[in-house]
């Protein structure tokens, strides 16, 4: 049987609030429960109805009376069923609020029409490769087919960036445990991240640094990697050297001088590629931060640009709507498959499918998969699904792009970027310090992150809920990701120095 789902049009107003007081908002016209905005104190009245007791910022109250197996309502659809009787002005949460997803799913394809969009058009300042690629830095990247070698390139990149002078733009590596004693698809999916790392545009030169004996030795890795540049990709192998160091340093100066010969200059913003992230979420992410980063992913694309969309678990609950707004049957296929397989992951390894949301996120506010896939999808706009992408894959195709992978934050983050993206926006509602190899916007749902986390929240979407419109915030957005993309704004991940990897695996280890 089809999943069926209420105001299937609704998605488009994701952004929009129906009431908000000062207390409170409710989303939908068809929502049962309103969205505390500060903490609540028993007795308080709230849309006419008076809070029976003390009710947590960004958790739910009923705004009427709901009967056991009854919906419970937000953004307009259900995020679940009652599990007992519950009073108008009772707190709605996972002591009173189930998940109503179960097992596998059939799926029909109702497809939508696209949204009217206007192209737009506008440039940002990067670096276009000897491939035609564009990168947004222009960095020297060290490479690692095995973990054994982590530590001689940390050394390598330290000593490297104090002779740098500017010349690039940082010089870094990216510590990972594999390469080596993996099998079938494991090893597989260590050489595909490696290889794209090793072919993003952001770094103007790359050492692939080796011990020697590994699974994924160099000459194996050459075979994977295919054509290169020899200016701007050389390779080591420390088991071949009498000092791996000075060797590694020696590589990585003439790595510097070739890629001090690229400038920035305007190129169309159709060469921008963003991915799509949440972490931390909370009962606000998916009323500010994440549409907000929906607005800036519509409006990427409407330049001709790229937006990724992954975390496939954080779909489950959601699904349907990404899949009606998939361009054709074979798209629509692809994202059935998708989510299925994932489901099927969980299965093999007898896990609950729906074993979602994190304590961190029940804390703030979320209380099923339901609520945080609604919430959390809406990362991706109102624009087409064009293509599906499996893990290890890069785009395609301009627009859109579903892409195959878990929600973990640091292996989500690693598969954005290569899959191609030049930008991580990452929305958070709890806080995260993390950052890709890539500049990695932290964007906060509510006001009190950004004040107490200033070294983490690049940018505040928590003024949506202080008056804020939208509308305004979002070129304000747009214009402060069009000033990291021309390297006129570092993101807090670069200025700290946080950079951090994390490889997909599901099988043995030798």
């Amino acid at each position: 049987m089809a999943l069926q789902v209420k105001s299937q049009k609704y998605h488009r107003k994701w952004c929009i609030l129906l009431h908000k007081t000062d207390f409170a908002v409710i989303i939908n016209a068809l929502d049962n429960v309103a969205v505390m905005l500060r903490d609540v104190a028993s007795g308080t009245e709230i849309f006419g109805v008076t809070a029976a007791e003390d009710i947590p910022r960004g958790h739910k109250m009923a705004l009427c009376h709901i009967v056991p197996d009854e919906n419970i309502v937000k953004y307009g659809y259900p995020i679940g069923h009652a599990t007992r009787d519950i009073q108008a002005g009772r707190h709605i949460h996972t002591h009173n609020l189930r998940t109503s997803l179960r097992g596998l799913l059939d799926y029909e394809y109702q497809p939508e029409g696209a949204p009217e969009m206007s192209r737009k058009q506008g440039t940002f300042r990067g670096f276009v490769r000897s491939d035609g690629l564009v990168g947004i830095r222009n960095e020297i990247w060290i490479i690692n087919t095995v973990g054994c070698v982590n530590k001689i390139a940390e050394k390598i990149a330290r000593l490297a960036q104090a002779r740098n002078n500017g010349r690039v733009d940082g010089i870094y590596t990216f510590v990972h445990p594999f390469g080596c004693s993996q099998l079938g698809e494991d090893h597989g999916f260590t050489q595909g991240i490696l290889k794209n790392m090793v072919r993003h545009p952001n770094a103007g030169g790359v050492l692939v640094l080796g011990l020697g004996c590994e699974n994924n030795n160099i000459p194996e890795f050459k075979r994977v990697l295919g054509s290169w540049d020899d200016e701007r990709v050389k390779f080591l192998n420390a088991q071949d050297v009498d000092d791996e160091i000075e060797a590694g340093l020696s590589i990585v100066e003439e790595l510097m001088d070739y890629a001090a010969k690229f400038t920035r200059q305007d190129v169309c913003i159709s060469n921008l590629t963003i991915g799509l992230k949440c972490g931390g979420s909370d009962g606000f992410s998916g009323i500010t931060a994440n549409p907000l980063v929906g607005r800036l992913s519509d409006d990427i694309i409407a330049h001709g640009g790229t937006s990724i969309l992954t975390e496939v678990p954080e779909m489950f609950g959601a699904e349907s709507i990404l899949m009606n707004r998939c361009v054709d049957e074979e798209i629509f296929g692809k994202t059935v498959d998708l989510i299925n397989d994932f489901k099927e992951y969980f299965m093999k390894h007898d896990q609950e499918i729906y074993e979602n949301p994190s304590p961190g996120n029940k804390e703030g506010g979320i209380s099923t998969l339901e609520d945080k896939s609604l919430g959390c999808t809406q990362k991706g706009g109102t624009s087409p699904i064009v293509d599906v992408l499996d893990y290890g894959e890069t785009v395609r195709k301009r627009g859109l792009n579903l892409l195959q992978g878990p929600g973990n934050d640091i292996v989500a983050v690693t598969n954005l970027m290569a899959a191609g993206a030049h930008i991580v926006l990452f929305t958070t509602g709890r806080g995260t310090p993390l950052g890709a190899p890539i500049p990695t916007v932290k964007i906060s749902s509510n006001s009190q992150l950004a004040k107490t986390k200033p070294a983490w929240i690049d940018f505040n979407a928590g003024t949506l809920l202080e008056g804020d419109d939208m509308d305004a915030l979002s070129q304000k957005f747009f214009d402060y990701i069009i000033g990291v993309a021309s390297g006129e704004i570092q993101t807090l991940n670069e200025i700290n120095d946080y950079r951090e990897i994390s490889i997909f695996k599901d099988g043995v280890i030798l």
